[in-house]
């Protein structure tokens, strides 16, 4: 099952999932055939499509066979749900042609992402025609942003004045469309993004901080891009919850059924851990078969597994306790050189009303990529030597600090996709104590 797939390791299937987390039917049976003692199953992050996911998967897996003693047999699961990256965002590592936007895009949709877009938000053409068509002429107006914002909104499927009753949404999206594409434009600028392209001459001296990037309403346009690729991110999110919960959570308890015994090991990146994290909810009650759960600059709440929230502590996490239903422990690593979750998972995750403002650090909105699990009691914090070294706990949370291999990319994302490493590898393995 590996040649033909691309994937240099085996026996490997695919696990595929829509968008409600309804599973194809003959990927399950793949999985249910493969002969193993230990699974690993790893779910991407907002890869754009198969085959990067695949590559991603083929890299990740490679070192697995010469790190685990003889006594494991392994088997590989990819999950592929869908999600999208925008083709400007640098995987290292990853940088083949076509993998990156062309060069002289700007805040143009480059036509690989144009083609994601559509087939994220099918049947929104004209839409996302509209949108591009704004992104590329930049037009010095007030009325402009306002339209981008409200088109933005009706793709991400969220209103612009919340009522009592429905769900809270980012005030990314709720906010002043100006002021939100300026502030997402000196994130962009504290990320590390290029500054204003070559015809921005009329820069306003009196904007914030001189905008940083290069003048007037044009230059806040580059801000416009990034609510776009916002937006996204907030259907991916909600989208990765229930592909674990409704999806890949009742696959593995129904396999974990068949085949009494097996031990898998659930492995995320990005809002793929959300993917994986979320399948615990599904697992029931005195089962055992989820051996460990690995974190790959997981893109969800830092306070996901926490009984009591610090800032209310009448509320848990939206995963409190879960970590007691893995028969293992839950290993986060995390890595200070992602921008992506620095800067832009707080941004995001930040809901209308907050009186802090949209830009800078607040606690109630960190990632658990960026800096670990926190307000657990008794969760260690290693660093990614020490973890190695010692191995890691067999039971509960613990954050790693993987800052040490997870450390390159380019803006906005930062290291965030930096995650092919073997030392990430040999945590995978040292989680599941399927060592030598």
């Amino acid at each position: 099952m590996s040649g033909a797939t691309g994937i240099g390791v085996g026996p490997y299937a695919e696990l595929t999932f829509d968008a409600e987390g309804d599973v194809d039917g003959a990927t399950r049976e793949a999985v249910a055939r493969i002969e193993a003692t230990d699974l690993l199953v790893f779910a991407h992050g907002w890869n754009s499509d198969r085959s990067t996911a695949t590559r991603l998967y083929d890299r990740f897996f490679a070192p697995f066979p010469g790190l685990v003693g003889p006594q494991v047999r392994l088997g590989y699961v990819g999950v592929v749900w869908p999600s999208i990256r925008f083709s400007d965002e640098p995987i290292p590592d990853f940088e083949t042609p076509g993998a990156l936007a062309e060069p002289g895009f700007g805040t143009a949709l480059d036509p690989g992402t144009r083609e994601a877009l559509g087939e994220f938000w099918p049947g929104r053409g004209a839409e996302l025609d509209r949108v591009a068509e704004l992104l590329e002429e930049r037009p010095e107006s007030a009325a402009a942003f306002v339209e981008f914002g409200a088109l933005v909104r009706e793709l991400a499927g969220v209103d612009a004045v919340p009522s009592a009753v429905a769900p809270a949404v980012p005030a990314l999206f709720t906010e002043d469309v100006l002021e939100v594409c300026r502030t997402l434009t000196l994130a962009l600028a504290e990320a590390g993004a290029p500054a204003g392209d070559a015809d921005d001459t009329d820069a306003d001296s009196d904007d914030e901080r001189g905008l940083a990037i290069g003048g007037g309403l044009r230059s806040l346009w580059k801000g416009a891009k990034e609510l776009l690729r916002q937006a996204t991110y907030y259907q991916m999110k909600k989208r990765a919850g229930v592909v674990g919960e409704r999806g890949l959570g009742p696959v593995l308890a129904e396999l974990a059924r068949r085949r009494p015994g097996l031990r898998i090991h659930l492995i995320g990146h990005s809002f793929g851990a959300r993917v994986v994290s979320f399948s615990l909810r599904a697992v029931p009650d005195g089962a055992r078969h989820v051996t460990s759960l690995t974190l790959l600059q997981g893109a969800f709440s830092h306070y996901a597994f926490c009984d009591r929230l610090p800032h209310d502590g009448g509320r848990g996490g939206a995963l409190a306790g879960l970590q007691r239903r893995v028969d293992g422990p839950v290993v986060a690593c995390h890595s200070p050189h992602d921008t992506s979750l620095k800067v832009f998972y707080p941004l995001a995750s930040r809901m209308a009303g907050d009186s802090a403002g949209l830009l800078g650090f607040d606690e109630r909105w960190g990632a658990i990529g960026h800096d670990g699990v926190q307000a657990v009691a008794g969760a260690p914090r290693l660093t990614l030597d020490a973890a190695l070294r010692e191995g890691v706990p067999t039971s509960g949370c613990v954050s790693v600090d993987a800052g040490s291999v997870v450390r390159r990319g380019g803006a906005p994302s930062g290291a965030h996709s930096d995650i092919c490493h073997e030392e990430l590898a040999r945590v995978v393995v040292a989680a599941g104590r399927m060592g030598r």
